[in-house]
């Protein structure tokens, strides 16, 4: 039910229409005098205003109250209501932005329906813009997780170039999150409140995907009864991602190049363009360089496309991001037997950073949701990882003693430090006392140098032992020289 303002110098018509909102079930304010209405605007807060255009008694008028009304945040929808009604008065007070205009002698059924849908149309603008909210905030930079140098490079493109027209191409393998930053440009633009509309171009037969791109008129084909928008004025004032570009067939990919140049669109069976307001974002998960080499792909189109690429690395080549993904994957995930949230222990994790991820982060969101689905326990183990993961169990036990604890991946993404085998080649964790400052509870807290040690230490140690002890491979993996891993074994060691 509403907070309903009622306005107007006839106490009769005041006392009629409050017996009726609040026979309805609304909270009622009714006020004979408008420059105490709209004294009080502000403090009630209402949804909706009633009041008499003409206020005679008053130095305030129905005008001067849909000001008011309108100017709030959030803003009231005003029903008018006059007995020396035209249509001139009431397009001015529409142009104003009066709801809705009522002349008096009025039927309290024709209020009453007005006022419903008054307030179904609050209702509905106010879901809109929930949702929009919280479709925003889902596609905030902040939701592409990661803080490698790689996706850090991603993070500072995407926030220089969102708020732009310009039209981009988004390169990377497929999973690494392609539609996520096409999301992200969208929603973080101008454009937010307009359609986002995504394609996948590899999806649909060359004749459906024109149609679907550009529309048809009625008759143009077998089939088409009655003319149809095409997905571009679908997204007219918005942006539409076209996923998978380089499967496009050629004759489509012509018309692309027309679209973005003359940005107008011809339906099929049309002779008249349609212009069309529209940004383009695009993605494909192979290079096209060898495509216009082949003649598969158009130079033009793909120099069209490619104003600004932002280039995604793959899940291999950024795995300090994996205990920030298994974060975010298992943060709202909890046990259904023991309503515990979900862990991973350490074999696991070492596991993860042993795998080459070919499907990047969709396979690892994948692997988390199989595990948890079919773990007995709130800690996932590796008998509950994906055939292809579980074939490096061998290969990690072999090469690391494993903490028995378990890995608070739920509540933070620090790992700590694994012991090793002297046989594998790896470093002691527990070499040299550190240094510690006093913490709550008696608890020891690393001074910045000592914990920042600790951290290269326990990375160095995860890649001898995937490596198995192989400090030339340890090198490679970790991006430093074999005389700069010698060295800080050295440092540790000492």
């Amino acid at each position: 039910m509403a907070r309903v303002l009622v306005v107007d110098d006839e106490a009769t018509m005041v006392q009629m229409v409050t017996e009726m909102l609040r026979a309805d079930g609304h909270e009622i304010f009714p006020f004979n005098d408008a420059t105490a209405a709209l004294a009080a605007l502000d403090s009630i807060a209402p949804e909706l205003v009633i009041t008499d255009l003409y206020l005679e008694k008053a130095r305030a008028s129905g005008l001067d109250i849909l000001q008011k009304a309108r100017s709030m945040t959030p803003p009231a929808l005003v029903i008018l209501i006059t007995a020396f009604g035209s249509i001139e008065t009431a397009v001015d007070a529409m142009k104003k932005g009066a709801y809705d205009y009522l002349e008096k002698p009025f039927k309290l059924d024709e209020l009453k329906l007005c006022v419903h849908r008054a307030l179904s149309y609050s209702d509905a603008i106010s879901e809109n813009l929930y949702l929009r909210r919280q479709l925003k905030a889902k596609y905030q930079f902040s939701q592409i997780i990661g803080s490698s140098s790689g996706m850090l490079g991603v993070f500072k493109m995407v926030q220089r170039v969102a708020d732009t027209d310009s039209t981009i191409l988004i390169l990377g393998e497929s999973g690494t999150g392609k539609e996520l930053v096409a999301r992200a440009l969208h929603f973080n633009s101008r454009r937010q409140f307009a359609p986002f509309i995504p394609v996948n171009c590899s999806a649909l037969p060359e004749n459906l995907l024109e149609s679907e791109l550009f529309g048809h008129r009625k008759g143009a084909f077998t089939g088409a009864v009655n003319d149809k928008k095409g997905l571009f004025q679908e997204a007219d004032g918005g942006t539409i991602f076209l996923d998978e570009v380089s499967s496009m067939p050629p004759l489509l990919q012509s018309r692309l190049l027309r679209v973005l140049q003359e940005r107008e669109v011809r339906r099929v069976g049309d002779t008249v363009p349609v212009f069309v307001n529209v940004r383009v974002l695009a993605a494909t998960n192979v290079p096209l360089e060898p495509k216009i080499k082949d003649g598969s792909f158009r130079e033009d189109l793909y120099y069209r496309l490619n104003v600004i690429s932002i280039t995604l690395p793959p899940l291999r080549d950024r795995r300090d991001d994996l205990p920030l993904l298994v974060n975010h994957f298992l943060k709202d995930k909890v046990c259904p037997r023991n309503g515990q949230p979900f862990r991973v222990t350490r074999q696991v994790m070492a596991v993860f950073e042993a795998h080459d991820w070919p499907g990047n982060v969709r396979e690892l969101e994948n692997a988390i949701e199989r595990a948890c689905a079919l773990s007995e326990t709130q800690v996932l183990q590796l008998g509950d990882l994906p055939p292809s993961l579980t074939r490096y169990e061998s290969q990690v036990t072999a090469s690391t003693e494993f903490d028995p604890r378990v890995s608070p991946l739920a509540q933070s993404v620090e790992m700590q430090p694994l012991r090793h085998a002297p046989a594998a080649g790896g470093l002691e964790a527990e070499g040299s006392p550190q240094p510690t400052l006093g913490g709550a509870g008696g608890q020891p807290v690393l001074s910045l140098k000592a914990y920042l040690r600790s951290q290269e230490l326990m990375h160095l140690n995860r890649a001898m032992a995937v490596c198995g002890g192989d400090k030339e491979k340890a090198a490679q993996m970790l991006g430093i020289s074999l005389a700069t891993l010698y060295r800080k074994m050295v440092e540790e060691e000492g």
